[in-house]
């Protein structure tokens, strides 16, 4: 039979799994679709976390690990947000997950119309017409018109923003020809484009000279850029990234696009400004997707910050760094390499050893910027590569092989961190780990920055446990539960109040 003290800490960890799912419902964050359901007592109805019904109390809630249990329990699906739709489900019932998967495919540039949707509904082995039909029940509109939506809107803002050619606009925008950007601009906003650029002739518009315009990308404020840079600093990759005190910088490559970025702060605007060649014009929605997801530009500081604020080893820290983010990744398999480099050494050494790889294996290019001149390595150079290749770059062959097994899997399809916001995070952890030489430290700080999970928490990371008061990886995860579903933000609040060998 337990004891008392079992029974007594059993009932704290429910209560503590509780007050946290309760957290991510009231979000409404859509990285916990999936994770979990909820029952609503009041109404005999359960629903995703992502639903826009009225946010139930917390005393009326019950939170299950699958729409199963639910039925189980005697809850009736919702017929607004269907249950039965959220990721994880099997292919056929998935519209969620192809929803995101089209949403995705559209901000990489890489979903064109007929063609785009048949992709789609051949990796689902469903038909172009239930495709349709999914994105028509998930979005509210069929597919022709999400796209133009998303690519209307992306118009707007360069029409607005930079004195890019129209045509330039069109084609950058997903548009086959200026013929039908023209028609769609006419018939959605009742104005040629051409008004629209007049009537904002006399804006600021900012002019980078020949070559370059700069878009902004908004933030939910207040939002630490001092923070965010210094952390980016200590890792940066030489040639690849540049960091100064006001902005960052770094080479490009996305599909058979290559350039450079530099994005600077304007704290007025609540806004991160982005300058590009026009080169990447043509991959400008997979551009400002990544820019978006290094910043952490879409998360909800206020919330967060409530939360970790209660508890008293968090409370110090989350008012000392007001509206801290969780940098993300530009380049997910670059962020995996760099983080089986830096396994067990300072954040100094790794990132030692990772420029002599991005040195190695990484192509040159040419750039207005001195400091870049080299693209990051890809996953297939490192998969072709021999072990002794990168050992003698000073790397352990242990991690060397690490490197190649990643790099095999990227290639391979298996392990894909580039472009993978929507893949489930604890899928791709245990994907991780069974790579040779990946542990769960490792595991968890990729997903938390290539795949942006916002309650990884690498446990077994020394430097956090010591803040914690030398506590064991098991005390560490105990303490953590309060944190959840903001873990992730909790680890980066002690790394910066302690050494980081992250």
């Amino acid at each position: 039979m337990a004891s008392l003290d079992d029974a007594r800490a059993y009932n704290r960890a429910m209560n503590l799994d509780r007050r946290s799912h309760y957290r991510a419902l009231a979000a409404r964050d859509p990285r916990f679709d999936g994770v979990f359901f909820v029952g609503v007592t009041s109404t005999g109805i359960y629903c995703r976390p992502v639903c826009r019904a009225k946010t139930p109390k917390e005393t009326n809630c019950r939170f299950f690990d699958t729409a199963q249990q639910a039925e189980q329990a005697r809850f009736r699906p919702c017929l607004r947000c269907r249950p039965e739709l959220a990721p994880g489900n099997a292919p056929v019932d998935d519209a969620q997950r192809i929803a995101q998967l089209i949403v995705q495919r559209l901000e990489d540039g890489t979903l064109g119309d007929d063609a785009g949707l048949a992709l789609i509904a051949d990796q689902f082995e469903l038909s172009t017409r239930q495709i349709r039909r999914i994105v028509q029940k998930e979005f509210g509109v069929a597919p022709i018109k999400l796209l133009s939506t998303r690519r209307l809107l992306l118009a707007k803002q360069l029409l607005t923003e930079t004195r890019l050619p129209i045509t330039d606009i069109a084609f950058a925008s997903g548009f086959s020809s200026l013929r039908r950007f023209n028609d769609a601009f006419r018939s959605r906003y009742r104005m040629p484009p051409t008004r629209l650029r007049r009537q904002t002739a006399d804006a600021a518009v900012i002019e980078n000279g020949a070559g370059t315009s700069t878009l902004q990308l908004v933030y939910r404020p207040p939002y630490d850029w001092q923070g965010v840079l210094s952390f980016l600093a200590a890792r940066a990759l030489k040639g690849i990234e540049h960091v100064t005190d006001q902005a960052y910088a770094r080479t490009v490559r996305l599909g058979d696009r290559t350039g450079w970025i530099r994005v600077t702060h304007e704290a007025k605007r609540h806004a991160l400004m982005l300058e590009f060649p026009h080169a990447l014009t043509p991959a400008l929605p997979s551009l400002l997707g990544r820019v978006r997801h290094l910043f952490d530009l879409d998360a909800h500081p206020d919330l967060i910050s409530a939360q970790l604020a209660r508890d008293s080893r968090l409370a110090a820290l989350v008012r000392r760094t007001p509206g801290m983010r969780v940098p993300g990744a530009f380049h997910g398999f670059e962020l995996g390499l760099r983080a089986i480099i830096g396994q067990q050494v300072t954040v100094k050494a790794a990132t030692t050893l990772a420029c002599r790889v991005g040195e190695a294996f990484g192509e040159a290019i040419a750039t207005p910027l001195p400091e870049l001149n080299r693209l990051t390595p890809l996953p297939e150079r490192i998969a072709r590569s021999r072990i002794e290749d990168i050992a003698k770059l000073g790397v352990i062959r242990a991690r060397a092989a690490s490197m190649q097994a990643l790099a095999r899997a990227h290639v391979s399809g298996e392990l894909c961190l580039d472009g993978a916001a929507h893949q489930d995070p604890q899928t791709a952890m245990r994907r991780l780990v069974e790579l040779p030489g990946i542990g769960p430290w490792t595991a968890h700080y990729i997903v938390m920055r290539a795949l942006r999970w916002p309650d990884a928490f690498p446990k077994e990371d020394i430097a956090l446990r010591k803040r914690l008061g030398g506590v064991t990886a098991r005390q560490a995860e105990e303490l953590s539960q309060g944190w959840r579903p903001w873990r992730s933000y909790a680890a980066l609040h002690l790394w910066r109040a302690a050494p980081m060998v992250a």
